[in-house]
């Protein structure tokens, strides 16, 4: 269950070092999540990959490896063993903090034996159309896992566990290949026709055997970790049908909520809508058409309009469904969704996601830790700061003054459960300003200061609770009660 003004943390980002630590790392850091106000972590996947200690995760090997058998040339995967993991997860519990697991289900890969298959080519553009007759191809498809030898699970995969493969070992040809008997989802992403086939051996959703023994490998993984919730990988690509089930299927086993996210990587809103609505809402969506319009703000040279910052975003039509990012793994510079947020503007954004109730925040590890690409620079005083408001301070009525191209911000009124509550963010994407915004009539005689200490001079809050706030340039600031009133001067 998500706490009042929760904030996730994505604890890892793509290049991390290969020395099998971060579950000790986040063991160990765990109390000072805590301190931060950090009310949940999403560990990267936690299985067996089929590049060993270099994979991220997401090349899918043994889902019952969690660093515990020699498989793929190591014990541990890139972050550590079983036992390190679990640990990581207990610290957690210890402080109060969330764990979600990344769950990834689409495919799998580095198969152990390969298998011929009679197979039909599609088109690259259009997964629909055929451009081959049926014939035989040779494909990684049978997985023994002999290093693990029948421990928790003595499920063979093969070929009628799967419906696809995008490569031909007997014609040493590179295409996309359905096989014979299967069919691609038609209820996927229609990107390329249809979404269903991404990577690797594409797992076969049709097949009941498949989906009994991914509700069996689900029982197992939260009896042995004990995870909060789930961050679904590659959503888009997956029957839609399949997660309702599965995660009915899971909540009914554990007795809990186990929040859930999903990846579904579209900037239109409508068609993550439309997912949640065919999937009875079963998850929550990452707001990647918000990520979007943060990017896009920050490349557009002071011209992007910044009243429609939040227009056709999730947190707008849904936000009991948002979980809101500026940045993650797949959009960091070399990466196929690269689209990161210019450094100018990471504040910014953050306090678009971080200082409103709307959606579920998820703050980035290397923003917060730091990025080679960055030189090792990072965000993690101005998003403590921000976390500190937010628990505090971020409550109340909001009012939003979203009215103008470049200057926008928003107040918090704040209540009486919480001392002091209260705040007003302004920012501009070009030349700074002012603004008068109301804080509400509790406020009056009060003298607010810019914690960011961007702006040195005071405003003093008027009868009718409106003060006049201001920005520097490219830039914002963070107002606050400072505790004095217009007599104590």
């Amino acid at each position: 269950m998500k706490n009042e003004n929760g904030v996730m943390m994505q604890y890892f980002e793509w290049y991390l070092p290969e020395d099998c630590s971060l579950w000790k790392q986040l063991k160990k850091e765990a109390p000072n999540l805590k301190k931060s106000g950090i009310t949940a972590v999403w560990m990267p996947p936690a299985y067996k990959g089929q590049a060993g200690v270099k994979d991220v995760g997401y090349g899918v090997y043994d889902i019952y490896d969690l660093g515990e058998f020699d498989q793929k040339g190591t014990v541990p995967t890139k972050y550590g063993t079983k036992q390190e993991y679990i640990e990581a997860i207990e610290a957690l519990h210890e402080n109060g903090i969330q764990a979600y697991a990344d769950i990834v289900l689409n495919h799998m890969m580095g198969a152990d034996k390969m298998e011929l298959v009679d197979a039909v080519e599609d088109a690259s553009d259009n997964h629909w159309q055929e451009i081959s007759p049926p014939h035989m191809i040779k494909a990684e498809t049978k997985f023994t896992f002999p290093g693990r030898d029948g421990k928790y699970s003595d499920f063979v995969w093969d070929h009628n566990c799967f419906s696809g493969v995008d490569y031909d070992f007997r014609a040493h040809q590179k295409a996309v290949f359905n096989f014979e008997g299967t069919e691609w989802s038609p209820n996927t992403d229609p990107e390329n026709g249809n979404s269903d086939y991404l990577m690797g051996a594409n797992i076969d959703f049709d097949n009941p055997r498949v989906v009994e023994h991914l509700k069996e490998w689900g029982e197992w993984y939260l009896d042995m970790t004990h995870v909060d919730g789930f961050r679904l990988d590659a959503v888009k690509h997956i029957d839609s049908d399949f997660f309702p089930d599965w995660l009915k299927a899971m909540r009914d086993y554990g007795g809990e909520e186990l929040f859930s996210v999903g990846e579904y990587w579209n900037g239109d809103v409508n068609v993550l809508t439309q997912f949640l609505n065919h999937t009875g809402d079963c998850m929550s969506l990452f707001d990647v058409p918000l990520h979007f319009n943060l990017h896009h703000a920050s490349l557009s040279n002071g011209d992007y309009d910044m009243s429609g910052l939040l227009r056709g975003t999730l947190i707008e039509c849904d936000p009991v469904h948002a979980v809101t990012f500026v940045d993650n793994h797949d959009t960091q510079q070399g990466q196929a969704l690269e689209s990161t947020v210019a450094e100018w503007f990471v504040p910014s954004a953050y306090a678009v996601i971080l200082l409103r109730p709307q959606g579920y925040p998820c703050v980035f590890y290397g923003d917060y830790y730091g990025l080679q690409a960055r030189e090792g620079r990072n965000f993690r005083d101005v998003i403590d700061q921000m976390l500190k408001l937010r628990h505090e301070r971020m409550y109340g009525i909001q009012r939003d003054y979203f009215d103008d191209c470049n200057v926008v911000g928003w107040t918090m009124e704040g209540d009486d459960d919480h001392p002091d509550s209260g705040l007003a963010v302004i920012m501009t994407d070009k030349l700074g300003g002012t603004k008068k915004m109301n804080v509400g009539v509790r406020h009056a005689g009060e003298i607010w200061t810019d914690v960011l200490g961007h702006c040195p001079e005071e405003v003093v809050i008027d009868d009718l609770g409106i003060g006049t706030f201001a920005c520097p340039d490219g830039s914002l600031s963070i107002w606050t009660a400072s505790g004095r009133k217009t007599r104590d001067k």
